[in-house]
């Protein structure tokens, strides 16, 4: 077992075309031993987004504060905190905030999509 402090994975600034208003902590990677899978927690600036992207793994996501929509290419979902979303493989999207204060979610993905 072991145990990490998200108070101690402080977040970075993604630095990517098409991403505003981006940060991203990893609070389980590979690095801390993790077999398979990633958990993120990412914020997003007042009026930020990821970038408009598709990957062959899915993302699952649960918002921790704020509210966003999920923007893909099979249509637009609002969100607030308290919500799941699953983002499938190969689905293109991006998320926006919408709301008045950040937005926060964690999002696990597999190793390789970390």
């Amino acid at each position: 077992m072991k145990h990490m402090k998200a108070s101690d994975r402080m977040p970075q600034p993604i630095e990517v075309e098409g991403a505003e208003g981006v940060k991203k902590a990893g609070l389980v990677t590979a690095g801390d031993g993790a077999p398979s899978a990633a958990m993120r927690l990412f914020e997003l600036a007042r009026g930020g987004h990821t970038p408009w992207h598709a990957h062959d793994w899915e993302h699952v996501v649960y918002i921790v504060e704020g509210e966003g929509v999920l923007k893909s290419e099979n249509g637009d979902a609002a969100f607030r905190a308290g919500d799941a979303v699953l983002v499938e493989p190969d689905e293109e999207h991006n998320f926006v905030n919408t709301g008045g204060g950040p937005l926060k979610f964690i999002c696990v993905v597999p190793l390789r999509g970390d």
